[in-house]
């Protein structure tokens, strides 16, 4: 895409438009309805029949099982219909585009079909995410609920799983609303809230962790969580850093005849992200992260297979170094993968031809899309790198000052959360400035 220098809105031009926009409004008001209603759902829709205080107890200290209940929003711990949230989804996502990448059929039938050929994979897509959540659900049933279930008979692991993949599928069919109706991507916004939602209660431990020790006269712990706190504020500027980076390649436009009129060359540029893939690489990142773990909790470290992953989750915790080489290549993988998706260099450099315009010491063609391949992939490296570490950073330090309040994923949660809102905004401005064109037009 080519941009020309526009004046971008202020903040306050960007509200005022929101309140005059009746099309913007309804888009906000659908998805702030249905955010709603998950919240609600996920807070008074629980599954009958279980020993709730046995299951509260057995999962207090399982790291992994943690970060599964931050990001389904508390409705793991609530055992509610809602426990898988929308994680079946995302892996049927990752799933999916790994296979698009590797099968020519489904590659052709998303870059050459069109809107009928992205159809075709989000059907698909669906599919998987139905039976990954059968899956998902009927471990959890077995792995989590059932030893504390009332009733232990197999009709309550048939509703139970029913009731869990059911309830998957209906916060899919939420997302897949509010990106259709509403604002920004569905997926990342309901992790937005979920994580907004147990926000309060983590930031509340730790603040009576620091209580605690200013009472026991423990200046150094309350000095250790200033500290993290710190750390924390760093990190946001740093993934606003990334989030907001661009390398603006110029590009110039050759001059044009019409007529007896004789245009310049106009120069504009090509804005290349530092993080194409915003913040999905770190969600998609996190949920694989997610897996041994929670297999480990479900096999019990029975059988072959069991002892294989409990011990892949051991090495893997939070706050080892394991864990943080899996999670920085994990987040270079799916950076550049998705870079990969979204940016073709091909494809800019022919678009470019067909304009007429060109980079500025660069031949047109197969020069320029290597070029462009070139700059891509350095930005790409430069952002996964500096992501990792912002990621991974303040798990060393809430190792090192030992404040397990976080649970080792106050980084994680706090990309997503940064990122979504970056990502939401742009596309709110992004629309604001579309509607005021479109006015302009009209006038």
């Amino acid at each position: 895409m080519v941009v020309s220098r526009d004046k971008t809105p202020t903040a306050q031009e960007t509200f005022m438009q929101m309140a005059q926009a009746a099309g913007l409004r309804g888009r906000l008001l659908i998805t702030i309805g249905l955010l709603v209603l998950i919240r609600f759902g996920i807070l008074f829709a629980p599954l009958p029949g279980i020993d709730r205080a046995s299951f509260a107890e057995a999962i207090k200290n399982q790291a992994a099982l943690g970060f599964l209940d931050i990001f389904t929003g508390g409705g793991l711990s609530a055992i509610g219909i809602f426990a898988l949230g929308i994680l079946p989804y995302i892996n049927a996502s990752i799933i999916m585009q790994l296979l698009t990448s590797a099968i020519p059929a489904l590659e052709d039938q998303q870059k050459n079909e069109g809107e009928a050929g992205r159809r075709k994979i989000s059907q698909i897509t669906r599919y998987v995410a139905l039976g990954w959540a059968i899956i998902q659900s009927f471990g959890i049933t077995i792995g989590l609920l059932y030893p504390h279930a009332y009733d232990k008979s197999p009709i309550f692991v048939v509703t139970t799983v029913l009731a869990l993949t059911a309830g998957s599928m209906f916060v899919m069919w939420i997302s897949e609303l509010i990106t259709e109706r509403g604002i920004g991507n569905g997926a990342s916004l309901l992790i937005f809230v979920n994580i907004v939602a147990v926000l309060p209660q983590t930031l509340g431990q730790t603040i009576e962790v620091a209580q605690t020790g200013a009472e026991q006269g423990d200046r150094g712990l309350v000095i250790s969580i200033i500290a993290l706190l710190l750390v924390f504020l760093v990190m946001i500027v740093g993934i606003v850093f990334v989030q907001e980076g661009t390398r603006r390649i110029p590009i110039i436009s050759a001059r044009r005849q019409v007529g007896k009129r004789l245009y310049r060359e106009r120069t504009s540029y090509l804005p290349l992200r530092l993080n194409q893939g915003g913040v999905m690489p770190i969600i998609f990142a996190s949920a694989v992260l997610i897996l041994p773990s929670s297999l480990a909790s479900f096999t019990k470290g029975e059988g072959t297979l069991g002892k294989v992953v409990t011990n892949i989750a051991q090495a893997i915790q939070p706050g080892t170094f394991a864990y943080v080489g899996v999670y920085l290549t994990l987040i270079v993988f799916f950076s550049y993968f998705y870079a990969s998706l979204i940016v073709n260099p091909v494809d800019m450099s022919q678009n470019l031809k067909k304009m007429g315009a060109s980079i500025p010491g660069i031949r047109p063609g197969k020069t320029t899309s290597d070029y462009l391949e070139r700059v891509i992939n350095r930005l790409t490296f430069l952002g996964a790198i500096f992501l990792g570490l912002v990621a991974t950073v303040p798990t060393f330090v809430e190792s090192a000052i030992n404040v397990q309040t976080f649970r080792g994923f106050g980084a994680t949660s706090l990309l997503i959360l940064v990122g979504v809102a970056i990502d939401t905004a742009k596309q709110i401005q992004t629309y604001v400035i579309s509607q005021r064109y479109e006015g302009m037009v009209k006038d």
